[in-house]
């Protein structure tokens, strides 16, 4: 019996490991995606929206208008920048006194906003057009507002390059769970062609087709989950290493654990029903002769 169990984990391991290695690469993939659309939300919302106010607009009316700013569903964050308060930024930039030098204070007062990202779509540049449009139509409606500025050419940069990263982790994770079917599926094939004479014996006595495919799919359920808590191992590994390598980013933060725990369900369904087609398949194959 010990022999036998042996063999039989012999027999099936090229299996598991099939479908660990593909499950950590589409594992791997998932988290590369999900930090790289935090990054990238980070860094849409680090992105200043400069609102011009007229320059003899009080502080009192000035808090009045942050006020209002601040209560659109989309604003994140708003830092009203006084006449006062800009001469001095200046000067510190310029390092020299240019309000003296000139006579007079020729800077605006203004209003520095970030948006939320949730609220900009990532489909397109047009879109994320319209969803700025939007902000700016309803800030220049509001009283003491003379304008709106940002630099377009950062916006639409950030988000192009989103939109292609997306899309290209999409596609090649849609290839691996193509190709890891299509390896999976010969693997378990092979396994197959090893016991055919059982496969046929049981044929011979009647045995019908969904009676020799009961327990093969039921260990591909089990091969699925084995492969995932495996790939499941790797990938805690790996986040481990990498965030000691690359402490700064603090992969292992609270705030990504719900995220992770996510991947992780999803690795396990994507394991149990990969390991489960492809048997079918091979079954399908087996079964018809």
């Amino acid at each position: 019996m010990k022999r036998s169990k042996v063999n039989l984990w012999e027999t099936h391991s090229s299996t598991i490991l099939s479908i660990t290695l593909v499950l950590f690469l589409l594992g791997l993939c998932m988290m590369v995606e999900y930090h790289f659309y935090r990054a990238t939300h980070d860094m849409q919302e680090r992105i200043t929206y400069k609102v011009d106010l007229v320059a003899d607009i009080t502080d009192e009316d000035a808090q009045q208008l942050k006020a209002t700013i601040e209560a659109m569903p989309y604003v994140k964050h708003v830092d009203y920048i006084s006449r006062q308060k800009a001469a001095e930024i200046f000067t510190e930039v310029l390092d020299d006194d240019f309000v003296g030098f000139i006579g007079y204070n020729p800077l605006y007062p203004s209003m520095m906003v970030n948006l939320k990202a949730d609220y900009l779509p990532d489909a397109t540049n047009e879109i994320r057009r319209g969803g700025i449009d939007r902000f700016e139509s309803e800030v220049r409606g509001l009283e003491y507002v003379v304008g709106v500025a940002y630099q377009e050419n950062v916006v639409n940069h950030v988000n192009s390059v989103f939109y292609k990263a997306t899309w290209f982790l999409i596609v090649f994770m849609v290839i691996l769970i193509l190709v890891s079917i299509l390896m999976i599926r010969s693997t378990i094939g092979i396994s197959l062609f090893s016991q055919r004479e059982t496969i046929r014996t049981m044929q011979l006595v009647g045995a019908k087709r969904a009676f020799i495919s009961r327990p093969y799919l039921a260990r591909s359920v089990w091969y699925g989950l084995l492969g995932a808590v495996f790939a499941l191992l790797a990938l805690a590994i790996s986040l481990g290493v990498f965030n000691q390598s690359l402490g700064g980013l603090d992969l292992l933060s609270s705030t990504h654990m719900i995220w992770y725990a996510g991947i992780a369900a999803l690795v396990i369904i994507l394991g149990i029903i990969l390991s489960f087609l492809s048997t079918l398949s091979a079954l399908h194959r087996y079964l018809a002769y």
